[in-house]
C-alpha cells in the first residue's frame, strides 16, 4: 500500500486545488493522478518558504522530507508519507494527505490521545522540532490513526525546541521507545546518513547524532527550559 502511494506521489500529474491559507510559508492542497487513480496530497515549494534568520533559505522542504525519514527509521510511522519533486511553482515537498477533523487537535483532545503522544514528544526531542504547534497533531477520521505533520522548523544544530508537549516533563522514556531509539542508532550509522544527506548538512546529521546519544544516556523527558521560550507561537 505504501509502495502505491509513493509511485503515485513520485510519478502523478500534480493538478493545483487550492490554497491554505494558515501560515506563513505557501501550501497548496492538490490531486494526483496516476493510472486511474487519484489521490489529495500538499504541495509546499521551496520558492514559497519565507527566508528565516536561523534556518537557511529554500531548506524547508527537505526537513519535511527528512522527518519522514526520522519517523519512519524509528518505526514510528505517523509522519504522512513525504517526498521532494518537481511541481507547479517548482521543486517541494509533496506529502500524503489525511483526512481529519481540524477541530480535534492537541487542545481538544480527549485524555487517551494525550497520553498517545509519548512517541510524538520523544520524536520532537531527537529532531529538534522548534514549532511543534496544536494543531500539527491530527487523528485521521476512519481509522484513528495518530499523525503528525509541519516539520519543516527541525534539525537546527542550535536547541530551538518549542511545543505544547510538556505533559510527559520529568517521566522516563518507556522502555519500548528506549528500544527504538537504540534500533535507531544502528540506523543512522548505516543507510539512514546518506539518505538524510541530499535534505540536512553533515552538521546537522552531527547533531541529530548527538542529540540520540543524549537521550540514550538520560532518558527522560525534559521540563521546559527557563532561559528561552519553550512553546511556539501562536500555539495552535
Amino acid at each position: 500500500m505504501k509502495d502505491d502511494l509513493a509511485t503515485i506521489l513520485e510519478r502523478g500529474e500534480i493538478e493545483l486545488k487550492g490554497q491554505f491559507l494558515l501560515g506563513s510559508n505557501y501550501t497548496f492542497l492538490v490531486t494526483i493522478q496516476y493510472r486511474g487513480r487519484e489521490i489529495p496530497a500538499v504541495y509546499k515549494p521551496r520558492r514559497g518558504e519565507q527566508p528565516l534568520w536561523d534556518f537557511p533559505e529554500n531548506s524547508l522542504a527537505g526537513r519535511e522530507v527528512a522527518a519522514y525519514l526520522v519517523s519512519e527509521a524509528l518505526g514510528f510511522g505517523f509522519v504522512p508519507l513525504t517526498l521532494l519533486r518537481d511541481g507547479p511553482f517548482g521543486p517541494g515537498s509533496l506529502q500524503q494527505y489525511i483526512d481529519y477533523n481540524p477541530n480535534y487537535h492537541y487542545f481538544t483532545f480527549k485524555p487517551a490521545d494525550r497520553e498517545r503522544l509519548r512517541p510524538v514528544a520523544l520524536f520532537d526531542l531527537l529532531v529538534n522540532n522548534a514549532d511543534r504547534k496544536g494543531s500539527h497533531l491530527l487523528i485521521q477520521k476512519r481509522t484513528r490513526r495518530l499523525y503528525a505533520i509541519d516539520h519543516g522548523l527541525c534539525f537546527h544544530v542550535e536547541d530551538k525546541l518549542r511545543t505544547v508537549i510538556w505533559d510527559f516533563a520529568g517521566e522516563r522514556v518507556p522502555e519500548e521507545l528506549i528500544a527504538a531509539l537504540r534500533a535507531f542508532r544502528g540506523a543512522l550509522h548505516g543507510s539512514l546518513a546518506s539518505a538524510l544527506a541530499p535534505y540536512l548538512s553533515s552538521e546537522e546529521i552531527a547533531a541529530l547524532a548527538a542529540r540520540l546519544e543524549a537521550l540514550l544516556e538520560d532518558p527522560v523527558f525534559p521540563y521546559p527550559p527557563a532561559d528561552r521560550r519553550a512553546f511556539p507561537y501562536p500555539p495552535v
